[in-house]
């Protein structure tokens, strides 16, 4: 999302789009192919945890760490520092504040709704004060993934393998507590550690995904594929196998499809994943009138 390198990159890309040939095409494809694998492995990921963000209803925490997300990522735009990083700190910085303030008074939404404007005026802020391209800036908001270089694929894989490892650890005791609570901690599971952990997992997520669809469209990673495979199972292997092909779809057909015309990814990710979750929303119904 920043650097020369991935100016660069994206300049080629805009080149090559003028001429759209299938040997162009798979010339454009070559030059994504980072991209393509980051978006892959994050769609894994994004599918995993969306399953505990449905479970728990935090759709809108996800939404207001991902602002907080983008005043990190624009302040180290704005002092020149790696976006990954800055975005990553905000995140997490968010994502726990939330968890032990909801902890202490049970009003998730309330908390999530008082940080989300302060942490889009901050990023807002920030973008003004920056002078640098204008591409930069807009990327933090829809996401603009065809310009990852090698270090930030690394980087955007190696933590969204990592926290899709510790997710799988830690299955059991965070379903337990995400689905009943209050049994989960008769039966001596630690509700505030689990959930203050799940927490700073999901900024952590929420930082990678911002990469890919931008600080205005993470939900579409990280809560609609969990919510179409829920429409369609209540088994949760079913439902994390479904959610991780509907995250992985949506966000590698996204870019296949973006890289020959001139519009953003991001709108190619979120309307793939929306159709997705109409299809299961049919599905399910039909299901439903079935079993009657």
């Amino acid at each position: 999302m920043s650097g020369v390198g991935s100016s660069s990159a994206l300049a080629l890309v805009d080149r090559l789009r003028g001429t759209y040939s299938l040997d162009g095409y798979w010339d454009l494809f070559s030059l994504v192919q980072n991209s393509v694998i980051t978006a892959a492995v994050l769609g894994i990921m994004g599918g995993i945890i969306g399953v505990f963000v449905s479970l728990r209803r935090a759709g809108l925490v996800v939404h207001g760490i991902a602002e907080i997300s983008f005043a990190g990522a624009a302040l180290a735009l704005l002092i020149g520092v790696d976006v990954v990083a800055g975005s990553a700190v905000g995140a997490v910085a968010a994502a726990t504040l939330i968890g032990i303030l909801s902890i202490k008074d049970r009003e998730v939404s309330a908390v999530t709704a008082v940080l989300m404007p302060f942490g889009m005026g901050l990023g807002i802020l920030f973008l003004h004060l920056y002078q640098g391209r204008s591409a930069n800036q807009f990327g933090l908001l829809t996401g603009q993934i065809v310009g990852v270089d090698d270090i930030q694929t690394q980087t955007l894989v190696t933590v969204a393998v990592l926290i899709s490892c510790v997710l799988v650890l830690v299955w059991r005791p965070l379903l337990f507590a995400s689905v009943d609570p209050e049994l989960a901690a008769a039966r001596g599971v630690r509700i505030s550690a689990v959930s203050i952990g799940f927490m700073v997992l999901l900024g952590l997520a929420v930082a990678m995904s911002v990469q890919v669809v931008g600080a205005l469209l993470v939900l579409s990673l990280l809560v609609v594929p969990a919510a179409a495979a829920l429409k369609i199972s209540h088994r949760p292997l079913t439902v994390v196998l479904l959610s991780m092909t509907f995250g992985v779809t949506s966000a590698v057909a996204g870019i296949m499809i973006a890289i020959t015309g001139t519009i953003p990814i991001s709108p190619y990710i979120t309307t793939i994943s929306f159709l997705i979750y109409v299809v299961c929303l049919l599905i399910g119904r039909r299901q439903k009138a079935k079993r009657r």
